[in-house]
């Protein structure tokens, strides 16, 4: 692959993100997720007395954030599908929710761990 092809090809991708990110925006969850990623995010990087912990408790609260996209694009789908009700359809949500609740307890976790000495 040429250079000018790879360079589209890596802006063309930063574009979908960019448009994931806006999407997740619409979200209220993904919102007050940001807002704790803003007052804990420099709270890490104080509060760590080192490397490895600042990365640790950074990173706790970007799986966070991470999930709860991937939350949101479950749920999506699952809409795009249709309006009518499905088992099948209220277990993804479920299980995605789940995994929300899940990155949120391990990054009480690390935090707690971490913090109390």
């Amino acid at each position: 692959m040429s250079i000018r092809k790879n360079a589209f090809h890596f802006y063309q991708a930063l574009g979908w993100s960019v448009k994931g990110l806006a999407a997740g925006w619409q979200e209220t969850a993904f919102r007050q997720e940001i807002a704790l990623l803003c007052i804990l995010g420099p709270t890490a990087l104080f509060l760590g007395q080192n490397g490895a912990e600042r990365a640790m408790l950074l990173g706790s609260l970007l799986i966070v954030l991470l999930v709860e996209l991937l939350n949101s694009a479950v749920e999506a789908a699952i809409d795009r599908i249709g309006p009518e009700r499905h088992p099948l359809s209220g277990r993804a949500k479920d299980l995605a929710s789940a995994a929300v609740f899940i990155s949120l307890i391990n990054a009480a976790a690390v935090w707690l761990l971490i913090l109390i000495r």
